[in-house]
This record gives C-alpha cells, structure tokens and sequence, in this order.
C-alpha cells in the first residue's frame, strides 16, 4: 500500500533531508515515528533531498506499507479507521508531539503510478534576503539571509532570467561522483516583499547539490555591483565552479513546492525520469 505524505519542516537543526547514523535528519525523524505507529522499520521516497539547514513547506514523500503494517494503520485501539491512510497524518503528528520542527500535513492513498520522486516534473525554492533596505526581523531570522549593503532589485532580476533554459550547471552545483549537472530552469526571478525583503523564486526539473544556493549567490553578487548581468552565462558556460561568488546560507532557503503531471501521467512519467537518471546519473 503506498502513501503520499506532505510535508513540512524547519530545517535549522536538522543534518539535511536522508536519513545519517547517529544525526538528526528529516527522513530518519519521520521514518521513527512511522515505526511507532506501524511496528517496523520503513522507508522514505522524497521528491527533493535538501541538505542540512534547509527548510520545506511543500516536501512530498512516499511510503509502501506492507500487509502486515496496513493492518496496523487500518485498525486502532481494536477498531477499524474509516479513513486509515488520511488519519496516518494525525498519527504521526500525534508521535512528533506539540511544536515540532517537522510535521505532515496530510496523508493520503497514492494515486496508481504515483512515485514521489521519479513522478515529478518540477520543484520550486523560495529564497529570503534581506538588505540595509529591508534590516533585520529577528523573528524571521531562521529562514531569512541577512546581507550588508543595499542590493540592486532590478539587476539581480535581469541576471536571473538569463539563466533560464536547459543547460548544464556544473559551474552552480557541488560535483558529485557520476552525477549530471544538466538542468532545466524553468523560472529564476527577484522581487522585494511588502517589506523589503528580496525574494528569489526558482523553479527546475530536478537541482544538483547546493545549486539553489550558487544561483542565489551569483546573484547577490550582480545586486552588490561586483558581477554583471552578463557575466553569469560567462560563469555557467566555463562549467568550472569559481570564487567570482559565495555560496549563500541555507537558513533562507526552502522548498515550496513540487509539480505532477495528471494522474494518468504519473507512471510514464516515473519510469522515463528513472530510465534518464539511470542513464546520466543523478543526485536530485
């Protein structure tokens, strides 16, 4: 029986999104719970492994339950549960405790086909920075960077769409062994929030390790007058990683959303991502 999972999380002191002995990690947090519940061990199908400090509001996740665990979800304290894989949410909450920095939203049976990872097509990440413009709210200081200086808006915006298209990011992204860091960026852009706050929106097929981050800071970069517009796509097309900017702080970034494709699309869709990633190798 396979179970969608929704999921939320503040990931200050959490050591990333997979599961590390003996650290505290998103993955291995919920599979505890679950283990509770269901009596045995599980495991967690991600749509997107965020590394340490990164935070989520719209995380998906997968878990097949086999007969004997189903059974303990479907029956509780001796009784049947009309709606056993929408009360799993609750259940799992319930484990987590009052003001937890993670929890699940919502449960629900997968749709036939349905793989939280290979079924997606897309993943979108909101970064926060504020500059002198906006100052420092220090009740929002856990998911917002904070910057020195005043950072031109409209140039980080500009140098953002540049990127856009199908590429390969190796200069953005943390090599990894046998990993493509080919990507498709379907929306980079810059706005200030009714506050000041500058706020990247960007959207991809998949994200190679730390690439969100490289993006964002390329484009601080551009914002404090230390790169051009232009000298991004110089950047990206040298496919070297380089010191023209900083790698910014994952406190400010989180992972908003990810796209599906019609339910009746979800198993074709799944099984020609795997047979890509099986081809180019992939860590996202």
């Amino acid at each position: 029986m396979r179970i969608r999972l929704d999921i939320a999380y503040d990931g200050t002191h959490f050591r990333g999104w997979a599961r590390q002995p003996a650290l505290r990690t998103v993955q291995g947090t919920i599979e505890d719970a679950l283990a509770r519940i269901v009596g045995s061990e599980t495991r967690l199908v991600v749509a997107g492994r965020t590394d340490a400090g990164v935070h989520a509001s719209g995380q998906v996740a997968h878990v097949d339950l086999d007969e004997a665990q189903w059974e303990r979800v479907a029956s509780r304290h001796g009784r049947v549960t009309a709606d056993p894989a929408a009360s799993l949410a609750g259940r799992i909450r319930g484990v987590l405790g009052a003001y937890p920095d993670v929890t699940v939203h919502r449960s629900a049976l997968a749709v036939e086909g349905f793989d939280a990872r290979f079924s997606a097509v897309w993943r979108r990440y909101r970064y926060r920075l504020a500059d002198d413009v906006a100052g420092f709210d220090p009740l929002r200081r856990l998911d917002t960077t904070v910057i020195r200086g005043r950072l031109d808006v409209d140039a980080m915006d500009a140098a953002a769409r540049t990127l856009i298209g199908l590429h390969d990011f190796a200069a953005y992204c943390k090599p990894r062994e046998e990993a493509t860091t080919i990507r498709t960026l379907l929306d980079y852009r810059w706005m200030r929030d009714d506050d000041g706050v500058l706020v990247a929106e960007v959207k991809a097929d998949a994200f190679c390790h730390s690439m969100v981050r490289a993006l964002v800071g390329a484009c601080a970069a551009v914002g404090e007058g230390r790169l051009d517009v232009d000298d991004l796509v110089v950047l990206r097309d040298a496919l070297t990683r380089t010191s023209e900017f900083k790698v910014l702080a994952a406190r400010g970034l989180t992972l908003t959303e990810v796209g599906y494709p019609a339910d009746d699309l979800l198993a074709a869709r799944a099984e020609q991502t795997r047979a890509r990633r099986d081809r180019e190798g992939s860590d996202a």
